[in-house]
């Protein structure tokens, strides 16, 4: 049964994070805000991986001069999920 779970990023152009989690792994993945087709494309990405391999692969990618990115907060969020459960 998917759980949806909305993570409100911080430090980085995207609004919003809207995840669909079955257990451990990530049905789908909608972000609100951001580069769209980059974002878009790392949704595809992370489709049907565990939450741990996606956390594993993004954690700590900063964008430019900031210290986190939409991939870095997708593995925040991630984390957040899993510290919550």
């Amino acid at each position: 049964m998917s759980e949806r779970f909305e993570f409100k990023p911080k430090g980085v152009c995207s609004r919003n994070m809207i995840f669909e989690l079955n257990g451990d792994v990530i049905e789908s993945l909608t972000v609100e805000g951001g580069c769209n087709g980059n974002l878009k494309g790392i949704a595809s990405l992370i489709k049907g991986k565990k939450i741990d391999d996606v956390i594993e692969s993004l954690d700590g990618i900063c964008c430019g001069p900031r210290p986190t990115s939409c991939p870095d907060q997708i593995a925040r969020a991630l984390k957040s999920y899993t510290a919550a459960r």
